[in-house]
Order: C-alpha cells, then structure tokens, then sequence
C-alpha cells in the first residue's frame, strides 16, 4: 500500500518435555497475535478504514546537553503513538513536531510495533543500518518521504525492514534505517537502492552500512554520538 499526502504450528519432536511445552506456549501466543490481528483488520474495514500491512510506533530520546543523568539509554526511549491505519498515521503524522522545530539533541524513531529502537533487541541484534548525513535545512523533507515509504510499504525487502530513525544534531542530521539481517547482502543493497530511489538521491550519494555489533564496538557509534550531543 502507498501513502501519499493526497489521499497450524507443530510441536517439536522432542524428547525433552520442557522444550515441547515451550513450543506449544510458543505456538499459542503465535496464534493467539494473529487472531488479535485478523479481528483488529476486520473492525478497521467495518469502520472504513485502511489497514496497514504492519503496526508502527513513533518513539523519540531527548537529553538536555551537559546535563549527566543515572537513567539508561533505553529507559530515555519514549513512546509517542502507534497506529495501524492510513488514517490513523495521518492524525499521528500531523500532530507531531517538525524535526526543524525540535532541539539538538533528539531522536525521533519509527519502527514495526513489537520493535525497540535498541540494537539489542531480537529483531536487530543481528542486523545494521544504512546512514545517511544531511545539512539540518533538507533532513526534514528526506525523513518525511523516508516515513511515507516505511508505512506504506514501499522498501524492496520490507519484510528485512524493522524502521527509521532521524537524529537531530547540532551541525547536521543523521537519517538512519535499521534492518534485521546484516550478513544478507542481497538485502542489504536493495535496501539501499531503494532508500536512494524513494529520496531520490543522487547515485552517487555516499551511504554507510554499519552493522549493529560494529556500533556497540565502535565509540562514534549513533549512540554515543546521541549521549554526547
């Protein structure tokens, strides 16, 4: 679907009970999501709404500069709103602050629902992301065209696609899309065509992947570069 601005599981064979009892928890909670899905859709289209393919988040981080704080990097990570519906993100889309008006530094991050904006939860601590640098006066319109085409499901291996975040910085913006498998590189370059074709970036705008145990290894890594400011 496009966003535009116009508009029956088997238990393990395994001898080991606890592992076929976790399997058919496992199971259950599998089955039980989907329904929850099916019937969530069902009442949207009763509603004439429109369903998104995936549930998505927006969080955002914000720490005052020069100010030490006890409080953990993910306990910083703030839920703004989620929503399922093209109308839905709409409502949320339009009420929320320009990039251009918000302080340096924040974050402001868009994922699948189930999804943390942390490298080590499951869904990305086995993948990276492509980075991109912008001057502050065009990170806005690049992170808003980057949304329309995460909602609307437009990124090749969207699936591989777990979201986006725009990092707001003194002398520049950081736009930043996160995907789950960094040793699929098939992926991994289509990821990064399609994010230039949908910005419509020059091809030869320079992008760099950074797998996410890189990041935790590297000192100007995203998120140090966030607690520094």
């Amino acid at each position: 679907m496009e966003i535009t601005e116009n508009k029956e599981s088997e238990i393990p064979n395994n001898e080991n009970s606890t592992d076929s009892a976790q399997a058919v928890v496992d199971s259950s909670l599998t089955d039980n999501n989907d329904k929850e899905a099916e019937e969530r859709q069902t009442r949207e289209l009763k509603a004439g709404l429109h369903p998104l393919k995936h549930k998505f988040v927006f969080w955002y981080t914000r720490r005052t500069p020069g100010v030490r704080t006890q409080t953990s990097y993910e306990d910083n990570i703030k839920k703004i709103v989620d929503f399922s519906t093209v109308e839905g993100f709409w409502v949320c889309y339009c009420h929320l602050a320009r990039p251009s008006t918000l302080p340096s530094p924040t974050d402001l991050h868009l994922f699948k629902e189930g999804i943390r904006p942390l490298w080590e939860d499951s869904a990305n601590c086995n993948g990276g992301k492509w980075i991109i640098r912008f001057k502050k006066v065009v990170s806005g319109r690049f992170w808003e065209d980057l949304v329309l085409a995460l909602v609307g499901d437009q990124l090749d291996y969207s699936d591989n696609t777990c979201g986006a975040v725009l990092s707001i910085r003194f002398n520049e913006d950081i736009l930043s899309v996160w995907n789950r498998n960094a040793s699929d590189h098939q992926a991994v370059m289509a990821l990064r065509d399609s994010i230039k074709r949908h910005l419509k970036l020059p091809p030869s705008y320079v992008m760099e992947y950074k797998p996410h145990d890189a990041s935790l290894r590297d000192n100007s890594s995203y998120r140090n570069t966030w607690l520094r400011g």
